[in-house]
């Protein structure tokens, strides 16, 4: 599916001008454009093009510009696996996608089959990486190591409390919430509550109903920020008091939209705000100058182009298989996320996750804010 790039007309007049000048390599962006992940696909989509726009102007990658077809999966892993055979069929070389894990995993196989190489932005679940295939890789981390942080945390600030567990039953959020379920079991807490809901709802009463009744003290949410904020919404409607401890699939300030003032307060793990980093500084005011905030997963998609330019370079082709030997050596890459390499499954050699607490900033806009040291409790 092919979509025109919307971060302004200035960056599509360009882009498109400068691919007929000479030879292009072909890109795909897979990843939510619409549905209820859209706000992400935005991120995604905007990481892409302006990551393209300026290789383009240093020449390109190996004297080719680059080009992005764009093909949107809603979030549907079948739809993925429609989008993964259109990029084939249209000669893609190399993808930055998926967003969903369940998705991704799926039509990382096709890519495979054709000889692409795929970075996934934000897909955490440990499947992804584990099956052996050498065209997958991600620039964010697993859900096995953000399930130990959360759960860490909670051991140590809720000791004695009850904590209820939610997850929508989707690859990633089911994943995440039993990865952290696994860290608390194991250091002797047991979870008062464990329920699956289903994506796509807007009622959840009869949960939150389950929820007041277990007496949480702390609901542990595996899911993406569409429902999680209506859960909170709800939770405060009902007079549910406490405090909701997400992932990175509540990354959004979307969240904060969805779920109203009762979101303040709420726990969230995910990598250390890159727009911080020094390496980022002037992509981050490239975009904030187009009036798009690169939060959540745009720098993220930004490095994951990035990191196949240098990997090309190094091996002098655009062959994929070749580039993702590269990838795979250990070689240090220079991105927006900071240095970054890679192991032999495709998974980032770092740990990515740190604590994070959504509270108004200094405009009074409700937002996550990194915790110093990972301790939120300072900040209440």
């Amino acid at each position: 599916m092919k979509r025109i790039s919307t971060l302004g007309l200035a960056l599509g007049l360009g882009f498109a001008l400068a691919g007929t000048a000479s030879a292009q390599v072909k890109f795909g962006m897979a990843g939510p454009i619409t549905g209820p992940s859209a706000a992400t696909g935005a991120q995604m989509k905007n990481g892409v093009d302006q990551a393209a726009e300026d290789i383009n102007k240093t020449g390109g990658i190996l004297g080719q510009k680059i080009t992005v077809e764009y093909g949107d999966d809603v979030s549907d892993p079948k739809q993925g696996v429609s989008v993964a055979n259109k990029f084939a069929g249209d000669g893609v070389k190399f993808v930055i996608g998926n967003y969903n894990s369940g998705v991704t995993i799926p039509s990382s196989e096709v890519y495979q089959e054709n000889g692409i190489l795929e970075i996934t932005p934000a897909s955490t679940n440990p499947t992804v990486t584990e099956r052996k295939m050498w065209n997958i890789f991600r620039v964010c981390g697993r859900d096995d190591q953000q399930g130990k942080v959360a759960g860490t945390y909670i051991l140590k600030h809720f000791k004695g409390k009850k904590i209820a567990v939610v997850h929508d039953k989707t690859t990633y959020g089911k994943g995440l919430a039993d990865e952290m379920k696994k860290a608390i079991n194991a250091g002797g807490m047991k979870e008062v509550l464990y329920e699956g809901i289903n994506t796509g709802e807007k009622d959840y009463s009869a949960l939150v109903s389950k929820i007041k009744q277990s007496g949480a003290d702390l609901v542990y949410f595996g899911g993406l920020y569409t429902e999680g904020g209506l859960i909170v919404r709800q939770m405060r409607d009902q007079g549910v008091k406490a405090p909701l401890m997400g992932g990175d699939g509540i990354t959004s300030d979307e969240f904060a939209s969805v779920g109203g003032p009762g979101v303040e307060g709420t726990l969230m793990t995910y990598g250390p705000d890159p727009r911080h980093k020094p390496e980022a500084k002037k992509v981050v005011e490239e975009f904030r100058a187009k009036k798009f905030e690169p939060e959540a997963y745009t720098l993220y998609s930004y490095a994951g182009v990035q990191v196949i330019k240098q990997a090309a370079e190094a091996a002098k082709s655009l062959d994929p298989k070749k580039v993702a030997e590269k990838m795979h050596s250990g070689m240090k890459f220079k991105t927006v996320l900071g240095d970054l390499a890679f192991d032999k499954k495709g998974d980032i050699t770092k740990l990515d996750y740190v604590m994070y607490l959504w509270k108004k900033d200094a405009s009074g806009k409700i937002t996550y804010v990194e915790c110093p040291g990972s301790d939120c409790s300072k900040m209440k």
